[in-house]
C-alpha cells in the first residue's frame, strides 16, 4: 500500500514527454511511492470523443511510462459509463487508500479552471494538488477553490508540447517525434491512428 500516492489524470490522446515531465516531478519532488495514470473514458470539459480508443490509449500510457516502475496505467474511468469525473476516482481512491497521501496532479491550464471541476470543494478535502507550471500560465488557484485547495508547485523544465498540437500534426501526415515518447511514436505508426 502506497504511503503517497500521486493520481494523473487525463485523455492522454496521445500522452507525451509532457505527461512523463509532470508525473516524474511529482514523483521525485514530493516523494511519491506509487503515480496511477488513469486515461479518462469521457472528460467533462472536453468537447467530442477522445480520437484514439480507450484500449489504444491506456497502451500508449504503458509505453510511455514503461521506464518508470512507479507509474501505475489505471483503467477504471475507461471502464466507467458516462462522464469521467474526478471527483468519482477521487472518492475511490480515498476507499481504496485511506491512510495514503493523496495528490492530484496537473497544468497550471488545469488548475485555472479547477472551479469547473464537480464537486470541486469535496474533491479538494479529498486530495492534495500539485501543478506543473506551464507557459507562463498562472498557478494561482481561481478564487472560488482558494481558501480549501492544498496546493504544491512543481518545478521542472518546460515541455512546449501538447497533445492537440501532436494530433494535428499526425492528421497532417507529420511525424512529429518531439514530445512522444518514442515507443508511443511506434505504436501510432503502427495502429495508423490521428490520420485522417
Amino acid at each position: 500500500m502506497p504511503a503517497a500516492l500521486g493520481i494523473l489524470g487525463g485523455t492522454f490522446d496521445p500522452p507525451h514527454a509532457g505527461h512523463v515531465a509532470a508525473a516524474a516531478a511529482a514523483h521525485k519532488q514530493l516523494g511519491l511511492d506509487e503515480v496511477r495514470i488513469i486515461p479518462a473514458g469521457q472528460a467533462p470539459l472536453r468537447s467530442g470523443a477522445p480520437v484514439a480508443s480507450a484500449a489504444d490509449r491506456a497502451t500508449m500510457c504503458r509505453l510511455a511510462f514503461a521506464e518508470h516502475p512507479w507509474a501505475v496505467v489505471d483503467e477504471r474511468e475507461t471502464r466507467r459509463a458516462g462522464t469521467s469525473w474526478s471527483i468519482d476516482t477521487a472518492r475511490e481512491l480515498a476507499k481504496e487508500f485511506p491512510h495514503a497521501l493523496r495528490v492530484w496532479i496537473l497544468g497550471a491550464d488545469q488548475l485555472a479552471r479547477l472551479d469547473r471541476w464537480k464537486d470541486v470543494a469535496e474533491l479538494c478535502g479529498l486530495v492534495e494538488f500539485a501543478v506543473l507550471s506551464r507557459d507562463g500560465i498562472s498557478t494561482v488557484p481561481p478564487a472560488s477553490v482558494a481558501s480549501v485547495i492544498r496546493l504544491t508547485v512543481l518545478k521542472a523544465p518546460a515541455v512546449q508540447v501538447s497533445s492537440t498540437a501532436l494530433r494535428e500534426a499526425l492528421r497532417r501526415g507529420d511525424s512529429p517525434r518531439n514530445g512522444l515518447p518514442l515507443a508511443v511514436a511506434r505504436h501510432i505508426d503502427e495502429r495508423s491512428l490521428y490520420q485522417a
